[in-house]
């Protein structure tokens, strides 16, 4: 049991994921339990149809805050589309996808917004549906799960 009085792994504030199925080994990412959905930094968004008549996206990401260079490009199904508020107030149309995310020893399918968050501090936003029933958020400490996760697991 954690301080916390929990089974549940205690992770801090901010923390290291990796989203393995779409090229990004670590993405520093805000946890945050005031937003209900997770949301993804993007540019270059491109919707189009599948094969299958299921939608897919297109779209760049840079994993790394401050380094423009360092770009991963993606194609993804779209899980849905929803309209989403953000922090801000303003409504917008986003694509949402589900991909595996992992915390340091921990793998599981997560779905977040992609939106462009150039103007926000942190690349990711982690959602407090993805941390439903596996994470308790300890406000006062940051990477309990390691500072690299290609190598915390």
């Amino acid at each position: 049991m954690n301080e916390a009085g929990t089974d549940l792994q205690m992770i801090g504030w901010r923390e290291w994921l990796a989203l393995p199925t779409l090229g990004i080994p670590k993405i520093k990412a805000k946890v945050d339990t005031g937003a209900r959905t997770s949301a993804l930094h993007t540019f270059d968004l491109e919707i189009y149809p599948g094969s299958n008549g299921q939608e897919r996206v297109r779209f760049r990401v840079h994993p790394e805050q401050g380094n423009l260079d360092y770009i991963v490009e993606c194609d993804e199904a779209v899980s849905t589309m929803k309209s989403v508020r953000d922090s801000g107030g303003h409504e917008e149309m986003r694509p949402f996808i589900r991909v595996p995310a992992t915390i340091g020893n921990h793998t599981w399918d997560i779905e977040m917004s992609l939106t462009n968050r150039d103007n926000m501090k942190f690349r990711m936003l982690l959602g407090r549906v993805a941390m439903n029933s596996r994470f308790v958020v300890n406000p006062q400490k940051s990477f309990l799960m390691g500072t690299n996760p290609e190598t915390s697991a």
